[in-house]
């Protein structure tokens, strides 16, 4: 199961953007991740300051 960002949470700080191991997160007005480069890590969510990234449901 990929992560997701809310995009009503999202402030597009970039914070998740360099913790990507595989580079699944674009950036823009609101950051998207590619739920099929995503590897589940996890680690996008742990430093996420607005908690806006979850597991997709």
């Amino acid at each position: 199961m990929a992560y997701k960002i809310d995009e009503t949470m999202c402030t597009a700080c970039g914070t998740c953007i360099d913790e990507c191991p595989v580079s699944a997160i674009s950036p823009g007005d609101v950051y998207v991740i590619d739920a099929e480069s995503c590897t589940e890590c996890g680690s996008c969510a742990a430093v996420c300051p607005v908690e806006a990234i979850s597991p997709e449901a």
